[in-house]
């Protein structure tokens, strides 16, 4: 099925052949980009930052081709999974659709975000074959871990040891609690570890923060092939109305890992100050019966309205447990001019400065993330200073336009580097 609209022109193949959508401007045209993407089963973060580069490059004047592949169905039929499974692993399908596109477009850059479960690694040798540079944008931590997240989901504790080559602690360890997910996603990580999918065609890596970087560099990966990219966030045009604002927020995947449990157990220390939970509990069904009664669960919040849930709060609470390659909706509440109470784990102290856009708590402290609360909770004019700051700093660091002047930095990096040494050895 095709959809077609003004300029920009949208073209998008139907579930049945390759999700294939040309994007184009009627501008002169600098660079020829194909963006490749298998989008998950619902909207989420990554998705969001996907679109917002798409438009970025398009606003100024590139032309962007975007090679796509949906995940949204495949939960709901047994084949689905089936296919899933060994697409995966290595998708014939998919790279013969992907060659077809860059014999088709001849872009000067390949752009990759995530590969799974419908497109696969196979197709990155494509590009070497034709002498295209591939950017990947590392959203997680895949290239290491079968499950993305260095974290199993069974018990939640950390781990890397299924870092060169030892993908089979995924299916000992059973770090999906589903043991199927879990051989499935260990296959298809050690084949791409075993067969240098990654290694041997990935010229450029875009990290999203330095702490990132620094656990692909300590897993093996080559530090002179990886930028610091960030993500693009959009700051709101002004803060000047800015309100004090009526209740603590959280906005974001309600899960495990993101410390549902330790933001309720902070809430009911906290009971004269109003929380309100933004986020789909779909894979925490259970967790309303856990909830305080100053703590409510608003659902999925469409993006139009996250401005006002951001503007009615005081502060946003990120209380992540796993080690989060970036913290977008730290970055999110900092551009919408709101302090950030969040742990100090991952990318998150990168983008909040404790005692200046926000307080830092240690991981799973919720005693410790009460206090924080009741602190700024109390003092409403620190609150919008901090905002402010957060807002000035977010708006410097991952507005559009220096998210777009790093992009072409990694951009020409990547033609100026030149591919990697192939090497029929195994990495370690």
């Amino acid at each position: 099925m095709c959809h077609h609209v003004a300029s920009p022109c949208i073209q998008v193949a139907d579930g049945k052949g390759a999700h294939f959508r040309q994007i184009s401007v009627d501008s002169k045209l600098a660079m020829n980009v194909l963006m490749v993407h298998n989008s998950y089963g619902g909207y989420s973060g990554e998705e969001a930052v996907v679109d917002r580069c798409i438009d970025l490059l398009i606003a100024k004047g590139h032309t962007v081709h975007l090679f796509a592949k949906s995940s949204r169905h495949i939960s709901k039929v047994f084949l689905g999974k089936v296919r899933a499974f060994f697409s995966g692993i290595f998708s014939i399908k998919a790279r013969r659709q992907f060659r077809q596109a860059l014999d088709q477009i001849r872009p000067q850059i390949v752009h990759v975000h995530n590969l799974y479960p419908l497109i696969s690694p196979s197709i990155l040798p494509e590009c070497r074959k034709v002498g295209v540079p591939v950017v990947m944008t590392v959203h997680n931590y895949r290239l290491l871990c079968p499950n993305a997240m260095q974290m199993s989901r069974r018990d939640g504790r950390h781990c890397r040891m299924c870092k060169g080559g030892r993908e089979y602690w995924c299916i000992l360890k059973d770090c999906e609690a589903s043991l199927p997910r879990s051989i499935g996603y260990a296959a298809r990580n050690y084949i791409a570890w075993r067969y240098r999918l990654f290694v041997d065609h990935v010229w450029l890596y875009a990290c999203l923060a330095h702490a990132q970087m620094e656990v692909l560099v300590d897993a093996g990966y080559p530090p002179e092939r990886m930028e610091v990219l960030g993500n693009i966030v959009e700051p709101i045009d002004s803060i000047g109305h800015t309100h004090p604002g009526r209740y603590v927020a959280f906005a974001g995947r309600v899960s495990p890992e993101k410390g549902i449990k330790v933001l309720l157990e902070a809430a009911r220390s906290c009971q004269d100050i109003p929380f309100r939970i933004a986020g789909n509990i779909q894979t925490m069904p259970d967790i309303l019966g856990l909830a305080p009664a100053n703590c409510r669960f608003l659902g999925h919040i469409d993006p139009e309205k996250m401005p006002q849930f951001y503007s009615d709060s005081r502060m946003v609470v990120v209380p992540s447990l796993w080690h989060e390659p970036f913290g977008l909706s730290a970055a999110e509440a900092q551009a919408h001019a709101k302090p950030v109470v969040c742990s100090r784990i991952g990318a998150l102290p990168e983008i909040v400065v404790d005692e200046v856009t926000g307080l830092l708590f240690e991981p799973g402290d919720a005693a410790g993330l009460a206090a924080k609360i009741r602190y700024l909770w109390a003092r409403p004019e620190l609150c919008l200073s901090m905002g402010k700051a957060g807002w000035q700093r977010t708006k410097e660091l991952y507005g559009p336009e220096r998210y777009y002047q790093r992009l072409v930095g990694v951009y020409q990096k990547a033609i100026s580097l030149g591919p990697p040494q192939c090497r029929s050895r195994r990495t370690s």
